[in-house]
């Protein structure tokens, strides 16, 4: 029952070194679509990610268009606050990809337009919260899938 997690420009190396550790630990396989806002080899990232980066089944893409050529005929959920339906409506299927924007500015507008009936938002509880974190938003969303599979 593995899901994918793809992170879209990330830009912030802790986030994408606990969402690798998260990936891990779930069975997940984790994608990564460049332009990335750190070095790869960037110490934060390895630190939050520990010595578990070296056994973490990663696919790297050079941009946004290459991965959704290389992936077109797979199901995909998109995670944006701009979402109208909840994360635990996902309907969830082995392999799909789980979708979630960088940091400061989330998926981009050209994205969720073209994706807007299979976008879906963790609901916040709070008019002061913008948003989640990327790396909670991210474990919210495949906890409820591994739960939903098994």
């Amino acid at each position: 029952m593995p899901l994918n997690i793809v992170l879209i420009e990330p830009e912030i190396p802790n986030n994408t070194g606990n969402i690798g550790r998260l990936a891990l630990g779930s069975g997940s396989h984790l994608h990564l679509v460049k332009p990335f806002g750190f070095k790869i080899d960037d110490s934060k990232l390895k630190r939050a990610g520990l010595d578990y980066w070296k056994h973490i089944d990663i696919t790297y893409y050079e941009n946004v268009e290459e991965f959704f050529k290389r992936n077109k005929d797979k199901k995909m959920a998109f995670m944006s606050s701009h979402g109208t339906k909840k994360y635990w409506d996902i309907p969830f299927e082995d392999n799909m990809f789980l979708i979630f924007g960088k940091e400061s500015t989330g998926l981009s507008k050209s994205i969720t337009e073209k994706h807007a009936s299979h976008l879906y938002k963790i609901p916040l509880y709070s008019e002061y919260t913008r948003s989640l974190n990327l790396a909670n938003a991210v474990s919210i969303t495949i906890y409820e899938g591994l739960k939903k599979l098994s």
